[in-house]
């Protein structure tokens, strides 16, 4: 087992850059439930069609009182890029600073591909309930039909 918060555990409050220059930490959210999405890269396909889902889909997430904060290792630039560049309306933040985010969630990971070992973003949502607390992840997501199912799960919590 690992020693990374998990189901009903609070979110740890880190704060990430945003695109605009200021920083943003899940305690920014309290009182609405919260679904983070951790993704590897700003403008590569899967990357891409994630955030769009959940771009499309941020009305209905609002009409369920549950805000969308999508997090990658980008710098802040490139988000704002990545943003206007597909019109992205879920908003972005970048977690680089080590010891982040995604370092005490561990989706900051080792990966492989061709062999090679690697440190990456493991794709990976959280739907961090109107309290705080973890309430379900998403661990090595396929981007088809997820935003769909986060959604239907946070109309229910």
């Amino acid at each position: 087992m690992s020693n990374f918060p998990g189901v009903g555990d609070a979110i740890p409050d880190i704060a990430m850059e945003t695109p605009e220059g200021g920083h943003v930490k899940p305690s920014d959210f309290a009182g609405s439930k919260l679904v983070i999405f951790f993704y590897p890269k700003d403008d590569t396909p899967g990357c891409t069609t994630e955030n769009k889902d959940f771009s499309a889909l941020k009305a209905e997430f609002e009409a369920a009182g549950t805000k969308l904060l999508g997090v990658s290792k980008d710098p802040a630039k490139k988000h704002a890029k990545f943003i206007a560049k597909h019109g992205l309306t879920a908003p972005l933040a970048s977690d680089a600073e080590e010891g982040g985010l995604s370092d005490a969630l561990g989706v900051w990971a080792e990966k492989q591909m061709y062999g090679k070992t690697y440190m990456g973003m493991v794709r990976s949502t959280y739907l961090v309930g109107a309290d705080g607390k973890i309430a379900r992840i998403w661990d090595k997501v396929k981007v088809a039909g997820h935003a769909e199912e986060v959604l239907a799960v946070a109309k229910a919590l």
